[in-house]
């Protein structure tokens, strides 16, 4: 194993040990997680491997000759051994004879099916042909950002053979597909001793004789063209040299937090956008430079960056020596709609007879100076996932522009991927939107019981979820065990003191660089208190008001300032209480404090319909199951009150209520995302008591 101690090199990490024992389709899979598991050597979803492997034919039990190669859609870092597609070598071989030429390669597609070994569901890739056909055992097909800078410079061929010699060869660019895969057998063919290829505009193709070799060799590879660059390069300012200066980290977070619910509001039409928002180093020195807007204008070159990320980004004009977000937020909407008629423009230039519909035209990529890049999608992960591509964009026009001239895809190459039919049909087959998705939600009271029901339940539907709460530790267990079983893109958590002013605006600002604003918000935040009237303190008295009163204003007034922003409408839910309608012997402060609630639900309902803002109460009662309030004094008191012990005082509220029936934190949960969802969406100053069945709470 060989070890670098330049830290911009790879490191080869195949480990000998781990490896003996294993069956060649399990190497398959160790080598693949190992290239995927670095971002330097391909992006998420990127790339593909694959092996020729001997198997025993299920029908005939004589050996047959597979190739294994990453399914449809997999992730070499995250694939599992059935994230390969298994086809027989002999028919993929026979597919030659009914190839009609490149004008006819996408119909080859659907033949591959035929092709399948033991009837493995995994669906094919259309890269499938580019391994078949490479007369070797192992083949390795990655997208560093070292290896596409060479593929994007102006002489790329030239550039190779400097970097490579005759080692690695070269091919000119054309789309993947069948047509390739014949390009590459035809070079292997003619060139015996080359161990692999350049793709311009692509990437890189490694093969050899045994998985470790394989490895070693894409590895080796890589490390040769990240040398010659940094020899290439040292000294040399970046895109030109810097003419801004970065923010602080601070203020690029609050530029970020003003800016992206104003953009995610003007490009939510069709449905709501998730945002994301990176100033990593690599990202300000990009932002921050001269030839910045030319670059940018070029678009990205390798197609996996390209499908991930448009035609190009949108670079907001804004000058962080002169920081004025409220100016920058006046222009922004033209600037918008600018893109959106530029991009309007490209398709009815390059469309053809057979084009699907045009997509949605807005940005996914917006650069600002000073600041970083926000990125926007249907969703967090791929949000995310758009970002990090951008990245490895970015080092590709630093290294190519560096050393020559950045060539991005031409434009109508560029449009036969983004609206390849092949493409299209993929769209087409994804999974319905879940109820919630592209929705963020913001709860307080997050680690209690019905606060982390009630995120259980939004994560469930799709969305985004903001946990909130002021218990620190709790908190964080709610974060981690929710992000175990929903992913750790869709949950975010902020310590928060809902009567602390500055800390609530700080939790929405929060949401909004996270996520790109707020949706959704159930403010659930609360203490209860149980005392005679004549020993009820001021203390006591105002610690219910501040939290149960002033702090839902709070939450309110920051959700509709954000909500206004955004110009989307919205969802509110205050979580109330039974006794906010009906009283509740010695508990006067903590019901005049529920009822306060119920009251600013009803004068929220009519400042936020003109704005689509939607605000509703669920009134729970007795929900002693997972709650913190009911495990502490509270449910001494209570107890207390009436006559009971903690054993028997939830059998008495079930036999108090009218159904006989627990109340649990499920039950709230399952009324809060009703009244955020579409289900409800004519319903607005409403109560809707989860209570069992209390006649005192009738509303009337």
């Amino acid at each position: 194993m060989t070890n670098s101690t330049d830290n911009k090199l790879l490191s080869n990490q195949w480990d000998t040990g781990h490896a003996v024992g294993l069956s060649e389709s399990e190497l398959l899979l160790y080598r693949s997680n190992l290239l995927g598991s670095d971002k330097r050597v391909t992006n998420y979803g990127g790339g593909n491997t694959s092996a020729k492997i001997t198997e025993t034919d299920p029908l005939t039990g004589q050996p047959c000759d597979v190739l294994w190669v990453k399914g449809s859609g997999g992730d070499l870092g995250s694939i599992a051994r059935s994230g390969f597609s298994t086809l027989y070598m002999d028919k993929l071989v026979a597919l030659k004879g009914l190839y009609r030429g490149p004008e006819h390669e996408d119909e080859m597609v659907g033949y591959l099916p035929h092709c399948t070994f033991d009837l493995n569901p995994r669906a094919a890739s259309i890269d499938t042909p580019l391994h078949a056909y490479v007369p070797k055992a192992h083949v390795d097909h990655v997208h560093p950002d070292a290896i596409i800078a060479i593929a994007a410079s102006a002489g790329s061929k030239v550039l190779t053979e400097e970097i490579f010699g005759g080692e690695i060869g070269w091919l000119p660019w054309k789309r993947p597909g069948y047509e390739l895969g014949l390009w590459l057998e035809t070079f292997c063919l003619e060139n015996p001793d080359a161990k692999g290829v350049i793709l311009e505009s692509h990437g890189l193709f490694t093969w050899a004789d045994s998985a470790e070799d394989c490895y070693a060799l894409t590895i080796d590879s890589i490390n040769r063209a990240i040398t010659w660059f940094d020899a290439r390069t040292e000294g040399k300012p970046s895109f030109g040299g810097a003419i801004h200066a970065s923010l602080e980290a601070e203020a690029r977070a609050a530029v970020a937090s003003e800016l992206m619910p104003a953009i995610r509001g003007m490009i939510s039409g069709a449905h709501h956008m998730v945002g994301h928002f990176d100033d990593q180093p690599a990202v300000l020195d990009f932002v921050n430079a001269a030839d910045m807007p030319t670059l940018a204008a070029l678009g990205t070159s390798c197609p996996d960056h390209f499908l991930r990320t448009k035609i190009c980004p949108l670079v907001v004009d804004f000058d962080p020596a002169k920081p004025d977000v409220s100016a920058l937020l006046d222009g922004l909407a033209a600037s918008v709609v600018t893109y959106r008629e530029n991009y309007a423009a490209y398709y009815e230039r390059c469309k053809r007879d057979n084009s699907p519909a045009m997509r949605d035209p807005n940005a996914v990529v917006y650069l600002v100076p000073g600041v970083g890049m926000i990125t926007f999608a249907k969703d967090k992960a791929t949000a995310r996932i758009s970002g990090e591509f951008y990245v490895n964009a970015i080092n590709v026009m630093r290294g190519a522009s560096a050393v020559s001239d950045y060539c991005g895809l031409p434009e109508q190459e560029a449009f036969d991927i983004e609206y390849w039919l092949l493409e299209e049909a993929k769209l087409q087959r994804m999974p319905t939107p879940k109820p919630l998705a592209g929705r963020v939600a913001l709860v307080t009271g997050a680690a209690g019981g019905i606060g982390s029901a009630t995120a259980e339940r939004f994560l469930r539907e799709g969305a985004c979820v903001v946990l909130t709460d002021i218990a620190r530790d709790t908190l964080e267990e709610t974060r981690v065990a929710l992000a175990s079983r929903h992913s750790a893109d869709v949950v975010r958590a902020v310590e928060l003191d809902v009567t602390d002013e500055t800390a609530v605006d700080t939790a929405f600002a929060t949401a909004a660089r996270e996520f790109g604003g707020v949706d959704l918000l159930v403010s659930n935040a609360g203490i209860a208190s149980s005392a005679p009237i004549e020993e009820t303190s001021l203390e006591l008295w105002n610690r219910n008001m501040s939290i149960l009163s002033t702090g839902y204003f709070l939450v309110s007034r920051a959700a509709f300032r954000l909500m206004k922003t955004q110009s989307i409408g919205g969802a509110v839910v205050f979580v109330a209480s039974k006794n906010g309608l009906a009283a509740s012997p010695n508990a006067s402060a903590y019901c005049t404090a529920k009822a306060s609630e119920i009251h600013l639900a009803r004068c929220l309902a009519l400042e936020g319909a003109p704005e689509g803002i939607r605000v509703n109460v669920v009134n729970p009662d007795a929900v002693l199951r997972g709650s913190r309030i009911w495990s502490g004094e509270w449910l001494d008191q209570r107890a207390g009150t009436y006559g009971t012990d903690k054993e028997g005082l939830e059998e008495m509220y079930r036999q108090r209520s009218l159904l006989k029936r627990s109340v649990l934190p499920e039950d709230i949960a399952e009324a809060a995302y009703f009244l955020v969802s579409e289900a409800s969406a004519k319903s607005t100053g409403n109560i809707l008591n989860v209570d069992a069945g209390n006649v005192q709470s009738f509303t009337r």
